[in-house]
């Protein structure tokens, strides 16, 4: 019989070092805060630990670290390698044992939970039976504290609501995956396009294409093998590049390449663990997949080193289609990249600049980031209008808005559209003949179950709420990043990613044929999505003036760094530089009725107060 855990026991969340996947750890620490119980997630010491827990001095390190917080119930998260994480779950139970952990042995481990791909998740099942919870990705909060032993009465009533468009959302997808046929969706003919194809193609003239004949959104998909053998991984994936071109469903192709590829491109890897993704390392194989790909346009994850010299070796090499910076991230803050944020700020700064005279589009990899680590709904929409304000003032015309839908998971429809539109309301005033948005959408993360049908259901329905982002727009979204429906399971081969691609098309056409009918609510004026769409513009217009009346160049690296370090940007479940950043993890933020806000005392902390706080406390400093 499984012990009940209550709100007395203490869970500890932890990774390994090599694995950059942190989004779930942040939704179960979200949801068990809701819930009130304390939670302790692993900084990069333990979670160096975690990656090799038979070196004497680890096991000692995570021993240390689950007595001195008095965990009683560990969850363990790898998300890469089938084989890599089951051998390393069953290290860590070894360990557990040997050490004398377990309750079974008079240890203070009731209960231990493994989160990882489906096929790890059902190796650690079939092991360890009913004596580890195990967490495929897709629960429902319900769910979640189900496996963790924890009676779900416990929670807030706001945490496990559902909202009636969600619903129909829900249904419209199953509907799409019962009784369409997203095999007679055909390729679109874009040969047309200015310079289609070749090295002198550029992004906005496929779109302005596009646009003028009355053709579907571009369709972008991230894709990229795992394989252990560097070369054969290489190799592979300009097999797989091939075979998109050759289908003609996918308009760009994003290369998904290895955390080695970004901070040591061209170096000695020898010896170096890669963490999943391309492996790409010289310049020459970049030219062989974009030979490979024709027509595709192409692009590819910048560096987190010399990231100036590679966006210049991408253009060469790749024609990239745009150029992705993260600003604040992809540095020492997440894990993902070597560079102090500072520094990470002056680099990315500098690559604007080089990107501005190329007339490239450019898109800041930012809100998301933001709500992987906790920020409420209003720093989502700040932090994007900053980087759009910054990214004209650098010289950029063509800038590319990515809309990360279902950040968190268990956010609302309602409560995404509303998101969705107070950015649009902020930035689409600095439109002008010199600065042009792009508007990407995309599903979340970990929005996809691992179940197959499931996610293919989901996938249309999310399709059917990006088109209600801007429903009286026919040319909007210009571009969907197609998420593969496998992503809650494996890796999207070619014909998973055209398979998600035609399911994503029929959804459209589907949705925006029902809504011509009349069959389907009109969602321009609902009267939730318009009162949390005002909230949000008037709460982000509070939080923007006041940096902007408090810092005399806040469009800077050092104006940004500021910003971050006063707290504006709040990331509450940030795991790195929490001792440099206090006032950014100050505040604590809940999920209540499909929003983020932030809470104290168990009230919303309205963004005047804050402000005021900021103001008073932290910039008189």
């Amino acid at each position: 019989m499984t012990t009940q855990i209550i709100r007395s026991d203490v869970i500890g969340l932890a990774k390994t070092e090599v694995d950059a996947h942190n989004l779930g750890i942040s939704t179960i620490d979200e949801i068990l805060r809701e819930c009130g119980f304390t939670t302790i997630v692993s900084g990069s010491l333990i979670s160096k630990a975690f990656s090799d827990p038979q070196k004497a001095n680890h096991a000692s390190l995570i021993q240390k670290w689950i007595r001195e917080h008095r965990i009683s119930v560990l969850g363990f998260s790898y998300r890469l390698n089938t084989e890599d994480a089951v051998l390393l779950f069953r290290k860590l139970m070894v360990q557990f044992e040997q050490k004398g952990l377990l309750k079974a042995a008079g240890g203070p481990l009731k209960r231990i939970c493994f989160a990882g791909l489906p096929a790890a998740c059902d190796r650690v099942k079939h092991l360890y039976k009913n004596e580890v919870g195990v967490f495929y990705g897709d629960e429902t909060p319900r769910e979640s504290l189900e496996i963790l032993s924890i009676d779900p009465a416990l929670a807030p009533r706001k945490l496990l609501m559902e909202h009636p468009y969600d619903r129909a959302l829900e249904r419209f997808g199953k509907d799409v995956i019962q009784k369409g046929d997203p095999g007679s969706i055909a390729p679109v003919d874009r040969h047309f396009s200015k310079h289609f194809g070749s090295k002198k193609e550029k992004l906005v003239d496929r779109i302005k294409h596009g646009r003028e004949n009355h053709l579907p959104p571009i369709i972008r998909a991230h894709a990229g093998p795992y394989h252990p053998n560097r070369k054969d991984a290489v190799n592979q994936f300009v097999d797989w590049s091939k075979k998109l071109a050759e289908s003609r469903l996918l308009d760009v192709l994003s290369i998904g390449t290895s955390q080695l590829t970004q901070e040591k491109f061209g170096e000695d890897w020898n010896g170096l663990p890669n963490g999943g993704g391309v492996p790409i390392n010289s310049p020459e194989e970049y030219r062989w997949i974009y030979d490979a790909s024709r027509p595709m346009l192409v692009r590819t994850y910048a560096g987190t080193t010399n990231i100036k010299r590679l966006a210049k070796m991408h253009e060469d090499t790749l024609n990239i289609a745009w150029h992705a910076l993260s600003l604040w991230w992809f540095s020492r803050l997440d894990g993902r990249g070597p560079n102090a944020v500072f520094d990470n700020l002056k680099e990315h700064f500098d690559t604007i600049r080089t990107i501005a005279p190329t007339g490239k589009p450019y898109e800041p990899n930012v809100p998301h980031h933001f709500a992987f680590r906790g920020s409420d709904d209003i720093t989502y929409v700040v932090s994007a209008v900053l980087a759009a304000r910054a990214a004209k003032i650098l010289g950029i015309r063509n800038f590319v808005l990515q809309i990360m839908l279902n950040v968190p998971k268990t956010t609302w429809g309602v409560c995404d559209l509303a998101k969705s539109r107070a950015i649009l309301a902020l930035i689409r005033p600095l439109e002008d003949t010199g600065f042009r948005i792009i508007l990407q959408t995309r599903a979340g993360l970990d929005a996809l179950s691992h179940e197959k049908e499931k996610a293919k259901s989901q996938l249309a329905a999310i399709t059917a709420l990006m088109d209600d982002i801007e429903p009286h727009n026919t040319h909007s979204p210009d571009i969907i990043h197609v998420v593969s429906y496998s992503e809650g399971q494996k890796l999207a081969t070619p014909r998973i990613i055209d398979e998600s691609i035609r399911i994503t098309r029929l959804a459209l056409d589907l949705y925006r044929g029902l809504k011509t009918k009349g069959d389907v609510d009109e969602l321009s004026g609902h009267p939730d999505v318009a009162e949390r769409m005002q909230e949000l513009i008037q709460g982000a217009s509070e939080v923007l003036t006041t940096i902007e009346n408090g810092f005399a160049n806040p469009y800077s690296p050092h104006g940004f760094y500021e910003i971050f370090k006063a707290g504006f940007l709040p990331v509450p479940q940030l795991m790195g530089c929490r001792e440099e950043f206090p006032e950014a993890v100050r505040w604590q933020t809940r999920m209540r009725n499909g929003r983020v806000d932030i809470y104290e005392d168990g009230k919303i902390v309205s963004p005047t107060k804050r402000m005021r706080f900021i103001k008073e406390e932290v910039l008189r400093r």
